[in-house]
């Protein structure tokens, strides 16, 4: 038996393989298939609001937030800058309303596809 750690999505498992065709001790019967419980994920904001969702259009850094809560915004505002490869990235509003939530804070990283805000 051979021990490794597996990470999936950011979480990590221990498991045991054994090599096909090697024969079990036989003075113990083989133990049954255990799944080893997952470590424990590193501590994510979690992503609240309702509402159109904002989301970023690559990974970065939130530089700046332009827009607080409850300012009313236009399609197209900015909500947010991103820092990228040393340049500045806005995230925009993708409709006309209210942000409802911004669920990132500044100096957080921030991946492709990731909320950071929600409009009403």
């Amino acid at each position: 038996m051979e021990t490794y750690i597996i990470r999936v999505n950011g979480i990590e498992y221990e498991v045991e393989v054994e090599k096909k065709g090697s024969a079990p001790s036989a003075a113990a019967p083989a133990p049954a298939a255990q799944v080893a419980a997952p470590k424990a994920a590193p501590a994510k904001k979690a992503a609240a609001g309702s509402g159109e969702p904002v989301v970023c259009g690559t990974t970065g850094k939130v530089w700046k937030i332009i827009s607080k809560e409850g300012d009313a915004v236009k399609s197209g505002d900015t909500i947010l800058i991103l820092e990228a490869m040393k340049m500045e990235i806005p995230v925009v509003a993708p409709c006309d309303g209210t942000v409802s939530s911004i669920v990132v804070a500044e100096g957080d990283p921030v991946e492709t596809g990731k909320v950071v805000a929600y409009i009403a």
